[in-house]
């Protein structure tokens, strides 16, 4: 028999955990809730380890979600270092690597990603990272700041994001990936190239079209990279940006129904296969009735929405989750962007992109809708293309361009 019963049991010790739990107090449960994760921290912001927090202008405490009285404070138990091991959704019932066994009436499922590693000839060699976590981007900032070079293997956020706050700190940063430009996959070439020439234009050394071979070593220590395309790098220290795997064990093994993108099926409720049982962040294949198709979305500030409509859902609310994903990234004080998407298209350019102050309007090529938008530098245009991309607006592309043009017209 479990040992113990709570109302709701919150899987997963991230963004997407703690803002269900904020908003399960707001929104009036009286219930017990009970947050299990497997961290060492309480949950917290992930995007500053690759910036503020890497670069040493950010607390740990300032990366925080709430502080730690505040878990007391609103009668919600946490459970850091913690995993659930065994997940019977059916039966309400879970066993904690604890030993103790938990019931419970409504549950969340917000276990995130796991880094995807490459595998090379010399990959277990010191000095070679990965970054998720606090201590990770702590083992970066010390192995930085006593190497001469830092090689980042990855053409997306964290290599691109690392290599400048390293850069911007006087170190010598070279950047290997496959893509023929930086966040060539995310915003296609011609938005990928602005921050392609901005890392290079302070200082970024970039190897693009380009793999990693393998690794060589000197004391057991990590000392050169060497690319598929005979390019041998000398290295310090070494961060892989290789993006994420969403951590679907539990959820596979309780019998939970799986999505094609390899996520966790759930309905526009955020609810999965199993009623009362509910997904978040980075494993929740969802029904977005915004987009009309399924969506599986890896960003810290999705996870953090997302957290807020499967607590409303647990509380009988029966909300779609109606949020637009949204990100943001800085390269240090160089550039900073904001996204709402995902989406394809072709690209409309409003204002300029070598001035650096852009909005790039994603435009289906047969509705004209818009269906994503990335901005530097124009933060009033994302209210108006959230607007469009909701209405499923079809601007005309010549007014969408003109910055003349007041979008609140279109």
């Amino acid at each position: 028999m479990p040992e113990r019963a709570v109302d709701h049991l919150l899987i997963g010790g991230g963004l997407a955990s703690a803002n269900c739990a904020r908003w399960l107090r707001e929104e009036g449960a009286d219930g017990s809730i009970l947050l299990v994760g497997r961290e060492n921290d309480p949950p917290y912001n992930r995007p500053p380890l690759s910036k503020k927090y890497l670069a040493g202008s950010e607390s740990r405490e300032d990366a925080l979600f709430r502080p730690d009285e505040w878990w007391q404070e609103q009668r919600i138990e946490l459970l850091t270092r913690t995993s659930v091991m065994k997940l019977d959704a059916d039966a309400r019932r879970a066993k904690l690597s604890s030993g103790d066994e938990v019931s419970f009436d409504k549950a969340l499922l917000a276990t995130g990603a796991n880094v995807r590693r490459l595998r090379a000839e010399g990959g277990d060699l010191e000095g070679i990272h990965y970054l998720r976590a606090f201590g990770n981007s702590d083992a970066i900032a010390a192995d930085a700041s006593a190497a001469e070079r830092i090689v980042l293997i990855g053409g997306s956020f964290i290599a691109c994001e690392v290599a400048a706050t390293l850069t911007a700190k006087g170190k010598q940063c070279a950047l290997v990936m496959q893509e023929e430009v930086t966040f060539e996959r995310v915003y296609g070439q011609e938005v990928g190239r602005f921050f392609h020439s901005v890392l290079q234009d302070h200082g970024v050394e970039i190897h693009g079209q380009d793999s990693l071979a393998r690794f060589e070593g000197e004391g057991g220590r990590v000392a050169r990279v060497l690319t598929e395309g005979g390019v041998s790098l000398d290295a310090g220290c070494v961060v892989i940006g290789a993006g994420v795997v969403p951590d679907v064990t539990l959820a596979k093994a309780a019998g939970l129904e799986l999505g094609e993108a390899g996520g966790v099926l759930c309905s526009s409720r955020l609810e999965t296969s199993v009623p009362g049982v509910y997904a978040a962040g980075d494993i929740a294949e969802y029904d977005s009735v915004v987009h009309g198709r399924r969506l599986r979305v890896e960003h810290w500030d999705v996870a953090f929405n997302q957290g807020k409509t499967a607590a409303l859902n647990m509380l009988g609310r029966d909300v779609a989750h109606e949020e637009i994903p949204y990100f943001f990234s800085d390269l240090a004080d160089w550039a900073s962007s904001e996204y709402l998407g995902p989406g394809t298209g072709e690209v409309v350019i409003r204002g300029s992109l070598g001035d650096g102050e852009f909005t790039a309007f994603y435009v289906d090529p047969d509705s004209g809708a818009v269906t994503a938008a990335l901005t530097v530098g124009r933060s009033d245009d994302m209210d108006h293309a959230r607007r469009f991309i909701r209405e499923k607006t079809a601007p005309e592309r010549d007014q969408l361009a003109d910055a003349g043009t007041d979008l609140a017209d279109l």
